[in-house]
């Protein structure tokens, strides 16, 4: 008997402790499943609020493309806007430029008719006069470019006199003369340079060559072309490496 109340006690306290653990239990699953239901509803609201932003960033992309879009066109409107105002000043110049012509021109043809028509000669006469000074003038002309041309055979004929008679007459070349070396030759130490006759330039002158303001060379001119001339580098007178690009200066210039 004794034994069957020890069994029911020990049931009842097994029962007892099923039903304090299943309750335990249960309040945990309830618990488990309040915080699975804030967790859904968390991702969910949290996925409302990324799909918004993604909608929103979208939008200000098309806007921010589209801004693009619009300042690239403002800019071509402006580069075009720029070169038609300069289109249109150089024209406005231009007109400027020729109205100045004409008024001047007319005021040269007006003087002209009132120096004319105080003159009191016919217009056949003022035709032979005009013809008379054009041709007076172009004879000048050709003396004058005569005359250059003597001076300049006379000033190489004294160059060649000097050196066959052996004087120590100076060759003087014009002091406005500036050049450049063209080319170098250093096995033979004679250059080529960008002045000749037309430059006035003279046979056996003197010419100094420099660099950046120092004196690199002593030149003297050998043979004359129109636009070129070749020269030698005058022994003892080399105090560096002549190179392209030197100037030349004369070493006597005329007074």
């Amino acid at each position: 008997m004794l034994t069957r109340i020890f069994l029911i006690v020990g049931i009842l306290a097994a029962l007892g402790a099923g039903v304090l653990s299943f309750t335990q239990v249960q309040g945990k699953i309830h618990t488990l499943m309040d915080q699975r239901n804030t967790y859904h509803d968390e991702r969910d609201k949290v996925q409302g609020q990324l799909d918004t932003t993604k909608k929103d960033l979208a939008k200000t992309q098309d806007t921010l493309k589209q801004t693009q879009q619009d300042l690239a066109t403002s800019k071509k409107s402006e580069a075009a806007a720029v070169a038609e105002a300069d289109k249109q000043k150089k024209n406005a110049d231009d007109l400027s430029n020729k109205l100045a012509k004409a008024s001047q021109d007319r005021d040269t043809a007006q003087a002209n008719l009132e120096a004319y028509t105080q003159s009191g000669l016919s217009a056949k006469e003022v035709a032979n006069l005009s013809a008379t000074l054009k041709k007076a003038q172009g004879t000048i002309e050709a003396i004058n470019q005569e005359k250059l041309v003597m001076n300049r055979t006379i000033d190489r004929l004294r160059g060649e006199l000097a050196e066959l008679i052996g004087t120590n007459v100076v060759v003087t070349e014009p002091a406005t003369l500036r050049g450049k070396i063209l080319v170098v030759d250093p096995k033979w130490d004679f250059v080529v340079l960008n002045v000749g006759d037309d430059q006035n330039l003279k046979e056996n002158g003197e010419l100094l060559v420099s660099r950046d303001g120092k004196l690199v060379a002593k030149i003297i001119v050998r043979s004359i072309q129109k636009d070129r001339s070749i020269a030698n580098i005058m022994p003892g007178w080399k105090l560096g490496e002549v190179i392209e690009g030197d100037e030349v200066t004369p070493a006597h210039p005329a007074s």
